[in-house]
């Protein structure tokens, strides 16, 4: 199959097949793509979908964007994960606000240059926005190529990456990119999915190699598995006479950059020095444990609900912290399990 017949019987497909109706195709602009395509890095289209309607309904502009506290970006990213996106969105936002005008780059190398966008996002951007040829290569993609071309090893390694990039070059049409993009990523989500793929359904099966080879259900390869480390941390529950919970502010860099989460401590003896207040012990109940896994380790979260000696709401000296009222919440960037153990366990 050549390029041309490639990418014909792709676009073919996506006239009839594809998705034509999700939120940021109303209007293709270089904004609700690269705010789409943030959201869709490691996340799925039906996760995605409420979160970017509350968010462009926020922030309509980038500008609007560049110019809200980071705490407000945050909380409307709560529950989507990996908030590194959201913090390199809003410096991104304020690049393109403040130095460019408003404008997005035209050009996959500039637009990888910005906060978050690497070279398959940027490629997304620019072949949505502006109809200019940029290939992609998101991990649906991959899946596609991989199968089609029978491409052995893991995606991740660089030999691997190196030859489905030029798989991919190779098949981008110079006509109707951005309708390409979109069905490539499509017929990925649809079709040729990790498990189970639609292989009857899908354009590509006369020619596919990993269908002809029967390898559908080896290729991709997985990526080599490993045994996750287990690291273990405290988190007090905090309250005051009013009721309200301690939550600090955690550093911009690091695990939930930015974020705001319940006190941690090595050691319910360290509390009072670490936190400087007084907490009552006797009045200390050790909750039900909570795992929290991240793409390299797992978190073992013990919540334990703490009494405060001290009826004064004074924190001395540490991270930034404030009360949060859990029936009238403060709009800011919550960790995932700091805001289940919220729900949970401040009532």
């Amino acid at each position: 199959m050549t390029a041309e017949q490639f990418h014909s019987a792709v676009l073919e497909w996506f006239d009839r097949h594809g998705r034509h109706d999700l939120p940021w195709q109303a209007e293709k602009t270089a904004y609700f793509t690269w705010i789409s395509e943030i959201m869709l890095q490691q996340t799925q289209v039906k996760t995605v979908i409420p979160y970017f309607q509350r968010f462009v309904e926020r922030f309509p502009t980038v500008h609007e964007l560049a110019d809200a506290d980071q705490d407000e970006v945050l909380h409307l990213w709560t529950g989507l994960g990996y908030y590194a996106r959201a913090r390199n969105l809003h410096k991104t936002a304020r690049i393109v606000s403040r130095e460019l005008g408003g404008e997005f780059p035209h050009t996959v190398t500039e637009m990888a240059q910005l906060p978050g966008i690497g070279r398959s996002t940027a490629g997304a951007i620019v072949s949505i926005s502006t109809g200019r040829r940029a290939a992609i290569l998101d991990g649906n993609v991959k899946r596609v190529l991989a199968r089609f071309y029978a491409v052995e090893g893991w995606p991740g390694t660089p030999s691997v990456m190196k030859e489905l990039w030029a798989y991919a070059e190779h098949n981008t049409p110079h006509q109707r990119v951005g309708d390409y993009t979109q069905a490539m990523m499509d017929l990925g989500a649809t079709l040729c999915t990790r498990s189970k793929p639609s292989c009857l359904l899908c354009p590509l099966q006369q020619s596919c190699e990993a269908r002809a080879l029967n390898l559908t259900d080896r290729l991709p390869s997985p990526r080599p598995k490993k045994v996750l480390p287990v690291k273990q941390t405290l988190m007090l529950l905090i309250r005051n006479e009013e009721g309200e919970i301690l939550l600090q502010q955690r550093p911009p860099s690091g695990i939930w950059g930015g974020l705001w989460s319940l006190p941690e401590v090595a050691d319910l003896r360290d509390a009072p020095t670490t936190l400087g207040i007084a907490l009552d012990d006797a009045a200390t109940q050790v909750l039900e444990p909570l795992r929290h896994t991240f793409s390299h380790y797992h978190l073992d979260i013990t919540p334990a609900r703490v009494a405060l000696k001290d009826p004064t709401n004074s924190v001395m000296e540490g991270p930034p912290a404030l009360w949060y009222n859990v029936d009238h919440p403060a709009n800011i960037g919550l960790a995932a399990p700091v805001k289940r153990l919220l729900e949970r366990y401040a009532s």
